[in-house]
C-alpha cells in the first residue's frame, strides 16, 4: 500500500505521523538535524536552502513554543514565512478549512504547518493540496505531534547515542498526549529496546500494550535504573470529567522529585516538552537540576523542523 508521506521515490513528501515511517527516514531526519545544530551558533544564523519557497503556519489551536520554533527554522532557511492567527481570520467569517488552504496555495505557498484540535486534519489537507505542496503535521487531536516526537528523540541520542541499550520512562497523561505516542512510535522503530509509560490507569489510553510498552502504575517501581525520564503534561484542556483526585495527590503519586529520579540511573535524563506544570508534574528542583534537557530540547527542535521542512523542499514533486 502506498505510504502517503512518502513519494513515488521513497522521499518524505509529508511529515504527518511517526506511524508508518521507515527507520531509514527517521534515521535521515535526525542525521540530517545534526547538520543544522551547528547553524544556530553562527554569526549569520541562515542557509540558503528555502529561498523563494513560502512556508505557512496554520494554527487552528495555540502553541507559542511549537510555532515560534517552525518561524525561526523557516527563516533559517531563507524561507517566506506566513502565520495565520486562524481566530481573527476568514475562518472566523465561515471560510472552511479547505477553502483557507486552496486560497494560500493560489498565492503559490510551498509548505504548510498544519496545529489542529481536530485529529487527522493535516491528513485532509494533505489529500487535498497540489502534488508539489508539502503538509507538516504540527499536532492534531490526541492523534500525533510528529516533529516533537522527533527533537524528543534527537535529544536523547544527542546524550545517549546508543539507542540499542536503553530504558525509556514516560510519564503522566499519556491518554492525552499525542506526543507520547509519537515518542513510542519514534523509539520503538528505531531500536530502543525498553520503553515504560508510567500514570494511574485512568491517563492510559486502553490496549497500551499493543504499542509495544511495558506498563506501570508504580511510579517508583516504573523509574527504577531508567536511562531517560520523559515528563507530559496534563492536559486538563482535553479531560472529561474526574480522571484525578486532586493536583496535589497527582504530584505526590507522579510528580518528579529528586528523590523519585534517584531510582533511575545516576546519569539519567530527564526530558519535558513543554510547558511544564511546576509542582505537579516536576519540581523545580529537578527541571532546574544538571540531569535536566528541557532547554536543549527546544534549542534542537530547531534544527529538527528545519531537517523536516529541507526534506520536503528536496523531494520535489
Amino acid at each position: 500500500m502506498n505510504n502517503p508521506q512518502l513519494d513515488k521515490n521513497g522521499r518524505l513528501k509529508h511529515l504527518l505521523s511517526i506511524e508508518g515511517l521507515p527507520k531509514d527516514i527517521l534515521t535521515q531526519i535526525l542525521d540530517t538535524a545534526e547538520s543544522f545544530a551547528g547553524v544556530s551558533e553562527r554569526e549569520v544564523k541562515k542557509v540558503p536552502l528555502l529561498r523563494g519557497r513560502t512556508v505557512c503556519n496554520l494554527f487552528f489551536e495555540n502553541s507559542t513554543r511549537t510555532r515560534t520554533t517552525f518561524e525561526i527554522a523557516a527563516k533559517r532557511l531563507s524561507a517566506d514565512v506566513v502565520s495565520l492567527h486562524i481566530g481573527t481570520s476568514s475562518q472566523s467569517k465561515g471560510e472552511t478549512m479547505l477553502d483557507t488552504v486552496n486560497n494560500l496555495v493560489a498565492m503559490h505557498a510551498d509548505i504548510f504547518v498544519v496545529r489542529h484540535a481536530q485529529s487527522g486534519a493535516a491528513h485532509f489537507i494533505a489529500r487535498h493540496v497540489a502534488p508539489h505542496v508539502h503538509v507538516i503535521n504540527a499536532g492534531d487531536g490526541r492523534h500525533s505531534h510528529p516533529t516533537q516526537g522527533l527533537l524528543d528523540v534527537f535529544t536523547i541520542r544527542r546524550y545517549k547515542p546508543d539507542m540499542h541499550n536503553l530504558r525509556v520512562a514516560i510519564v503522566g497523561d499519556i491518554l492525552h498526549s499525542r506526543v507520547a505516542r509519537s515518542e513510542i512510535h519514534a523509539l520503538t522503530t528505531l531500536g530502543v529496546p525498553e520503553v515504560r509509560v508510567i500514570a494511574p490507569k485512568t491517563l492510559l489510553p486502553e490496549y497500551v500494550e499493543r504499542l509495544g510498552v511495558h506498563v506501570y502504575h508504580d511510579m517508583r517501581q516504573g523509574l527504577k535504573d531508567v536511562d531517560v525520564v520523559m515528563m507530559l503534561r496534563l492536559q486538563n484542556e482535553r479531560m472529561n470529567g474526574a480522571l484525578l483526585p486532586s493536583a496535589q495527590e497527582y504530584f505526590k503519586c507522579y510528580g518528579l522529585t529528586p528523590d523519585k529520579l534517584a531510582l533511575a540511573r545516576p546519569d539519567a535524563i530527564v526530558m519535558h516538552p513543554g510547558p511544564m506544570n511546576r509542582g505537579i508534574e516536576i519540581d523545580s528542583a529537578v527541571a532546574d537540576g544538571t540531569q535536566s534537557v528541557i532547554l536543549p530540547q527546544v534549542t534542537y527542535g530547531i534544527a529538527v523542523r528545519m531537517a523536516v521542512m529541507s526534506m520536503l523542499a528536496g523531494s520535489g514533486e
